[in-house]
């Protein structure tokens, strides 16, 4: 279901290369341990080696997340997805078709700004420490990456979902405020964060049915 896919986008823009009439963008998709704020709820950083199963898989390249605009796929070699030390880096061979020639023509004058991809997450811990839960991807199936004009991170409804259900099964591992029994003495910190998430969640999630 696609209300299960989380986008996420590494911002550091793409870029277009041609030779020997081969069109092909290149860019990232994915950064590893940067932090990134997540909708105001929590922070989240991907770690080296979330995607080694994941790139191995049948992955299309689309065009704004959209499934019915494919400019590249792995299985026929015209989308190539790689691991190294900055994250997942990303290659599309552009198609001589109105997505692919748009596609191309827009970057080059920069009105496509980044890359994105579409994910489950598979493996992941949190970290409620500090004021903010940091949320650390491990493992991900990688369901498409995307040339997008707006490289966001998105879909922050799954990871509150994701958090809440990590705190109701490890209830010791949240560190407690001092003064968090006493509302009127708790500072605006990690209880006040909770309730917002817990409120925020349960309104998102009636959203959704």
């Amino acid at each position: 279901m696609t209300t299960n896919i989380e986008k996420r986008a590494a911002g550091l823009g793409v870029e277009t290369r041609a030779e020997d009439d081969k069109r092909t963008l290149v860019g990232y998709a994915a950064v590893f341990e940067r932090l990134a704020m997540i909708g105001g709820y929590f922070q989240e950083k991907i770690a080296p080696g979330a995607f080694a199963t994941a790139i191995k898989g049948d992955i299309r390249a689309l065009v704004d997340h959209d499934p019915g605009r494919v400019i590249g796929r792995t299985k026929s070699g015209t989308l190539r997805l790689a691991e190294d030390g900055t994250g997942l880096k990303v290659e599309i061979d552009v198609p001589n078709t109105t997505d692919g020639n748009d596609i191309w023509e827009l970057v080059e004058r920069g009105d496509i700004s980044g890359m994105s991809f579409g994910f489950r997450v598979t493996k992941e811990t949190w970290d409620e420490t500090g004021e903010v839960p940091v949320r650390t991807i491990q493992a991900l199936e990688l369901m498409e990456v995307s040339a997008v004009a707006f490289p966001a991170y998105e879909d922050t409804t799954i990871g509150v979902r994701s958090l809440e259900e990590w705190r109701s099964a490890n209830p010791s591992e949240i560190t407690p405020v001092e003064g968090e029994e006493d509302p009127a003495a708790a500072p605006v910190s990690k209880a006040a964060h909770r309730a917002r998430l817990k409120m925020d969640l349960e309104l998102k999630v009636r959203s959704m049915r």
